[in-house]
């Protein structure tokens, strides 16, 4: 059977407190076909969680080969454990048609951009309208001690220097508007001519229509 579309690679980045990971949710609300990737990490598993469904719980060793092997799309050390994105499962949600969901940062958006898969990668930042109101809604979670918001706000910083890599950029001042510019983008962005095969049967079969009719 034809897929009638290649998937796309989405990947959302922001500063902590933009509201990346509420729009990814308004995101796959509108579409519930979207499914987000699923990261390999060496850390345990934790109470509750199952192997390939939240996570794909792997050694070091295994890890270290698979990043050898280039069968990572990105990978980081977060607290001296591994996490990364295997690309098998997303490669084939591609090519079947599917979009695959990436909540990650700058780093890890670089590092897919150089990858193999580079080329459906469909990539957002989302900004903060202001600083102040991005210390504001980070004091409004009510998670964090000041000096984590502090090193949260000085994180922000780096983050937002590289807004200029991606392709698309939102400002989120209201949710609502951008929830709604998010959904344009992606609508937008399925119906790229290279990212629907079957137009090439559809052009040649109008060409032998017309053959026909003269």
């Amino acid at each position: 059977m034809t897929v009638a579309r290649r998937g796309l690679l989405i990947i959302l980045s922001s500063p902590s407190g933009a509201g990346k990971s509420t729009l990814a949710k308004r995101l796959r609300a509108w579409d519930d076909t979207l499914q987000f990737s699923v990261s390999a990490t060496t850390r345990a598993p934790r109470p509750g969680e199952v192997d390939g469904k939240d996570y794909y719980f792997v050694s070091k060793d295994r890890f270290f080969a698979m990043v050898a092997e280039a069968d990572m799309l990105e990978h980081a050390e977060v607290f001296g454990n591994h996490y990364g994105s295997p690309k098998g499962p997303v490669q084939e949600a591609i090519e079947s048609g599917r979009d695959v969901l990436f909540d990650i940062d700058w780093q890890g958006a670089q590092q897919i951009n150089n990858s193999s898969l580079a080329e459906n990668v469909l990539s957002i930042f989302i900004l903060p309208p202001s600083l102040t109101e991005l210390h504001r809604r980070l004091v409004a979670r009510g998670q964090d001690s000041e000096a984590v918001i502090a090193g949260r706000m000085q994180k922000s910083i780096e983050e937002i220097r590289h807004w200029a890599e991606y392709d698309y950029v939102l400002v989120n001042e209201d949710l609502e508007r951008t929830a709604a510019d998010l959904i344009t983008i992606v609508r937008a962005e399925r119906l790229r001519r290279h990212r629907q095969p079957q137009l090439v049967g559809q052009v040649r079969a109008l060409e032998a229509q017309f053959g026909e009719l003269i």
